[in-house]
Order: structure tokens, then sequence, then C-alpha cells
């Protein structure tokens, strides 16, 4: 059986590679890329010489097929994106997941992260944050993904396009959040550039420029008042992002914010009482989703 090395590679400079992902990529069996005119650019300049495979959205299901053969009968294969880590905002989870699912070793080689760079960059508080991708593209999906964000005191992350760019802000400025924002684009390349300050003043400095390469934004973290104030906040913001359950939300946010437990949780059925008036918290709704109040 073979092994799926996921090879980070530079978001810019061609110098921000390590040893070691020169090394896999030169003695893998193949590299499964994005777009392998791009990769083949990398693999030029450090004199690699290996087979090539595309591997991007459109064909993931088909191809991540036939690379899970391949690594099945002993083959190794590099994963690589575009630029950055494969996995993050790029179809390369499936290919892991499928390579997990059937019992093939997977190897991270760990390298530059363009999300991570901008928060190192921006001076945002950085020991707890939300990574988010891409906004959506439609208007009102793209407005309540940011409201959502927004209601959250973490640091929150976002890729935009540059033509987009100018518009997402304004949609922030919108909301009347108060929060800094920053704007990091072009990465490791020449024209590197970070903005940052309150929205109003970033977009003064970007309004009718032509903005240009890879974006990433951020907004800085909210101020949160008190002890009981962070943890109704990341109830809230777990709570939105709907992948926990409540017994889960409690337990996270207690680690979290070390509030009492009972306190965190007389506050989510606080919560779900508002979204459903129905549950009136004396009897089964306070036992939903396997949770129970906890003992004095």
């Amino acid at each position: 059986m073979g092994t799926l090395y996921i090879v980070a590679t530079p978001i810019g400079n061609l110098e921000d590679i390590t040893y070691r992902a020169v090394r896999i990529l030169g003695e893998v069996d193949r590299i499964a890329a994005e777009d392998t005119r791009h990769t083949r650019k990398l693999l030029n300049r450090y004199g690699i010489r290996k087979p090539l495979t595309s591997y991007f959205e459109g064909n993931r299901v088909r191809r991540g097929g036939e690379l899970v053969g391949r690594l099945a009968a002993g083959e190794s294969v590099a994963l690589v994106s575009d630029a950055g880590t494969p996995g993050i905002s790029d179809p390369g989870f499936d290919l892991i997941d499928r390579a997990r699912i059937r019992g093939i070793p997977v190897v991270p080689v760990p390298g530059a992260c363009a999300a991570l760079a901008a928060l190192s960059a921006s001076g945002f508080r950085s020991d707890r944050f939300v990574f988010h991708g891409f906004l959506p593209r439609g208007k009102d999906k793209k407005r309540r993904r940011l409201a959502g964000a927004l209601g959250d005191p973490r640091t929150q992350i976002f890729y935009e396009s540059p033509r987009r760019l100018i518009g997402t802000l304004g949609q922030i400025l919108d909301l009347g959040t108060g929060r800094e924002v920053a704007v990091v684009r072009e990465l490791t390349k020449i024209f590197e550039e970070v903005v940052r300050g309150s929205v109003e003043e970033v977009l003064e400095e970007l309004r009718g420029r032509e903005i240009k390469g890879e974006v990433t934004l951020l907004v800085g973290a909210g101020e949160v008042a008190s002890k009981d104030g962070e943890m109704e906040a990341l109830v809230e913001a777990y709570r939105r992002e709907g992948s926990m359950t409540d017994r889960e939300v409690v337990d996270r946010v207690t680690r979290e914010t070390g509030m009492p437990r009972r306190s965190v949780y007389r506050f989510v059925i606080e919560v779900r009482k508002r979204e459903d008036p129905s549950a009136d918290g004396d009897g089964p709704a306070e036992k939903m989703n396997g949770m129970e109040e906890p003992g004095v």
C-alpha cells in the first residue's frame, strides 16, 4: 500500500517551500495537482521530474477514485494545490477522506497557508479565530454569512475575490460591527500589502484602486465585556454554526470560558426557548440532544 502525502507549496515566493517538501515531491511516484501547468513551474524550479495528474473540483469524484486505486496498489502520491496547504478551501479534503477510509497512510508535509500568514501579519488576536474560506456569491447569502460571523467575538478570516472586496467591505460597514478589518493581499509577492483600520478607513484607502491578486480579509476580535458576555457570545456563535449538539456546545463553552457548567447549560436552554417558544423549559425540552441539567 502506498502513502498519500499532503504537501504544502508556496503561496507566492517560490523560496517558501521546505527542504522536506522538495525531497518528498522528488521521491513520490506521482503528483496530484489542481493545475498541472501551475505546479510544473514549481517543479521545474527545483529540477523535479514526476508524472502529474490533474485533481480539481470538477473531476474530484472520478479522479479521486483513480488516485485511491493507485495508492491501494502501492504507489506513493503527493497532493498539492495551486498554492498553500491542500484541503484548505480546495477539494483535497475529499481525496484525503477517501484514503483514510481505505486505511491508506496520510502524511502531512506542512508549510505555507495564506489564512495563517495573513493572521500573523494582521496583528489581530490569534489565540481564537474562525476561518470561513470563500464567502457565498449571492448577495443575500453573503450578508447572512457575514452577519453570523460578525456576531462571533473571535477574529474572523475570509478569502475574497479582488473584484468583490469593496462590496464585501460595504456590507460589513452596513452591519455596523465597529470592529477593525485588515485586507491582506499578494502575500510573499512583490506587491505584498496589509491595509488595516476601521472599515471606513480601509474603504477610503482602497476605493478607486485596481485591486489585484489573492485577498485575505480579516475582521478583528470583538471586545467582550465580561465572562458572562463571552459565554453568551460563544454559545450563540456555536449554535449558529450548527455543527454541534447542545451538549457539545455546553461542553466546549464550559472548557473555553471556565464558567460553571450549570450557567452555560441554563443559557443554552434560554436561547433554545427564544428560538422555540413551545419549549417550556420544565420537561422534555431540557433533555433535547441528550442534554440534561447538570447537578448543583
